[in-house]
């Protein structure tokens, strides 16, 4: 039976991605997102799930820097998750003095334990599920969780539903080593890590191979080169597959620009969009521009 790792422990919203990706595979949780992918590089998981990005908190780090270092992985499935908690007692507690979670997850409540718990002090913990077990322990009386928590951990509910933003939504990652990569839908998604020139006009380069060839972006972020104080990777993500004409001559076209370019996949959107494909941009206005070209090489022009 394959093995998901994914960013545990039991009871995160990564949980919840992975059942949803990965079908009756086993399920292996483990402590950090770095462990995760390592897990998958070292052969002892056949996937990684992993968070990638939230709609209030931006992009994770870890799993961005973890997929731009080592050896490649690359995203094969993705899960988009509604992001709304459910807060976590021990029956004993009369008055919450502290709530653990996450940092994502205490900077998406933070108004609602203002407005609720105003005497509670919050802790970081490394995930919102360590932040259960923490409390299970006695060294905090609450902890702001995934729901799929209260089938791990015999805790209290104080709250459920509980989000400052109630469309909140994080996008998980299912990660494996290259290999085949699935079939393009005309609703995909293609990710890039590029580590361009450090010099004018370096960024506004790559962004316009993506625009004369049509290409909806759809997330650009911004990461340090560690030990290179300065100098950034960019992180992009834009509509299409690399199996379409269009797409293929943009990542032909960066790879000439960049000091390096890293695929980090192609494989269908969860939301369903279809790609928006301009006028002159579709994958057929490539091939007869290209079949054009091939016969002027030949001479065979009437």
């Amino acid at each position: 039976m394959p093995r998901i790792a994914y960013f545990g422990p039991q009871g995160t919203f990564t949980e919840q991605a992975a059942r949803s990706l990965a079908g009756a595979d086993e399920l292996v949780p483990v402590e950090t997102i770095s462990s995760a992918l390592t897990s998958v590089r070292r052969g002892e998981a056949d996937a990684a799930c992993v968070p990638v990005e939230n709609s209030v908190e931006g992009p994770v780090s870890a799993t961005l820097d973890g997929l731009a270092e080592e050896s490649p992985l690359v995203a094969v499935a993705e899960a988009l998750l509604p992001v709304h908690f459910t807060v976590l007692t021990r029956d004993d507690v009369e008055t919450v003095r502290t709530v653990a979670s996450h940092p994502h997850a205490l900077a998406q409540v933070r108004w609602w334990l203002e407005h609720n718990l105003p005497e509670a002090r919050a802790v970081v913990s490394s995930s919102t599920a360590a932040a259960a077990v923490a409390v299970q322990r006695g060294e905090y009386d609450a902890a702001v969780t995934a729901p799929v928590a209260v089938e791990h951990y015999p805790l209290r509910v104080l709250a459920t539903e509980v989000a400052d933003v109630p469309d909140a939504r994080t996008r998980f990652l299912l990660l494996r080593p290259p290999g085949v990569l699935p079939e393009p839908t005309g609703s995909d998604r293609t990710s890039i890590v590029a580590a361009a020139a450090n010099r004018t006009g370096a960024l506004a380069e790559l962004l316009a191979e993506l625009a004369t060839r049509g290409i909806n972006l759809t997330r650009l972020d911004a990461r340090p080169i560690k030990g290179n104080f300065g100098l950034y990777r960019f992180f992009i993500d834009f509509e299409g597959h690399v199996a379409e004409p269009r797409i293929g001559a943009a990542l032909a076209a960066l790879r000439r620009r960049c000091n390096n370019v890293r695929f980090l996949g192609s494989h269908p959107r969860a939301d369903g969009v279809q790609a928006t494909i301009e006028p002159g941009a579709a994958n057929d206005d490539f091939g007869n521009a290209d079949a054009w070209v091939d016969a002027v090489r030949k001479g065979e022009l009437a």
